[in-house]
């Protein structure tokens, strides 16, 4: 009697969920008349602020690896105060970076900030290339070699030239990774021109659909964005409810091989 050969087990896999948010250095803002209404707001501290980020440090714990655009690194609007770490420690957060850029003397300071259960194996801050400087990527490896997994956490430009020569350079960087996360605020749709390129040019795939998130109180634009390399499976993209910026936060859970990056760390409670 023959055995039928049984199916080879299948390979254990480990889900993560992302999240990716343009906080606006903590402004709420609720129409477009407000960008103009309520523009000192935009470089005072206040206690709005704080109160703001509380509600998003609420929120965060249900995620493993943040990306923040527009986050504050400490300057005049905030009161000093640098908002990655301080949404770090108030959502008890194990680790935490950020990459201050376009510092404008000591009333704004802008960074894009990185919040993570798992720990990272290093952070590295890219210069993006723009006619106007201050624009950044920050890109976050976690585990070695082969089996690392590259999250990169970008603001991009909103000219269009530069955002191509931005995402040309964001694609050769993470050609290098075979399991490679881009997220931000790209500041544009998924079906322009420059986006098209960065498809065709690099291991990153577009998502089945867009989702909208901008601007936050009727989002009509899908201008955030959590893109993957064809070896990572993207399970599913939304967009929370909650705004608190002029941005609603993007999220994303994916599956990776089981020996990709180091377990995430799962606080005690």
């Amino acid at each position: 009697m023959n055995r039928a050969d049984s199916p080879a087990p299948a390979a254990p896999e480990r889900r993560l969920r992302l999240l990716s948010c343009n906080i606006l250095a903590g402004a709420s803002v609720q129409r477009y008349s407000e960008y103009l209404t309520r523009s000192i707001n935009a470089v005072l501290p206040g206690r709005s602020k704080l109160d703001n980020l509380d509600r998003l440090a609420e929120v965060l714990p249900q995620f493993d690896v943040i990306g923040l655009q527009e986050a504050d690194a400490g300057s005049l609007r905030s009161g000093f105060l640098n908002q990655t770490r301080y949404l770090a420690e108030a959502a008890g957060m194990p680790f935490w970076s950020h990459q201050p850029n376009r510092p404008m003397a000591r009333l704004a300071h802008s960074a894009n900030g990185l919040i993570s259960r798992l720990e990272p194996t290093s952070v590295l801050d890219f210069p993006l290339p723009s006619r106007i400087p201050g624009r950044g990527a920050l890109l976050a490896r976690f585990g070695e070699g082969k089996d690392a997994l590259a999250v990169m956490i970008a603001h991009l430009s909103l000219s269009a030239p530069a955002r191509a020569k931005q995402l040309a350079f964001i694609g050769e960087v993470l050609q290098d990774y075979r399991h490679a996360v881009l997220m931000g605020d790209l500041n544009t749709e998924l079906r322009s021109a420059e986006m098209k390129h960065l498809f065709a040019k690099s291991t990153l795939v577009s998502p089945d659909q867009a989702t909208p998130t901008f601007p936050s109180w009727k989002p009509r634009r899908a201008l955030d964005h959590i893109l993957t390399s064809e070896a990572i499976q993207l399970d599913k993209v939304w967009a929370l409810p909650q705004a608190f910026s002029d941005h609603l936060p993007l999220a994303a859970e994916i599956r990776l091989p089981n020996h990709i990056a180091p377990q995430p760390f799962r606080l005690r409670r």
